[in-house]
């Protein structure tokens, strides 16, 4: 068993402990909710290709793919996979029949 360390101040015995409203202590909820630490927000893995879709062009590209689906539903395609591209000056997005849909038509 390893030995408890000595003289650790409250913070460095409980660590990041948050302590969970109950009926017992509902009373100190100021208290409970005002002591718990703020966290910085970590945004992992969104990266990159946040900073180019602003909110306007998420809507215009959103609404481009949703008439391609709607087209290739149209057309009997209900699985589909999106090709990308880049030609000079252009992103292309087209859409492939994914696999399982080529061998259904076979």
């Amino acid at each position: 068993m390893a030995k408890i360390p000595k003289n650790l101040s409250d913070t460095a015995m409980i660590g990041h402990f948050q302590e969970n409203i109950t009926f017992e202590n509902e009373h100190f909820e100021e208290e409970i909710t005002r002591a718990q630490p703020v966290k910085a927000v970590k945004r992992d893995n969104v990266g990159y290709a946040s900073e180019f879709f602003t909110p306007e062009l998420q809507e215009k590209v959103g609404k481009a793919l949703l008439e391609l689906k709607v087209k290739m539903y149209s057309e009997g395609i209900v699985d589909f996979d999106i090709k990308v591209t880049t030609q000079d000056k252009q992103v292309i997005l087209t859409a492939v029949p994914s696999k399982a849909e080529k061998k259904k038509g076979r």
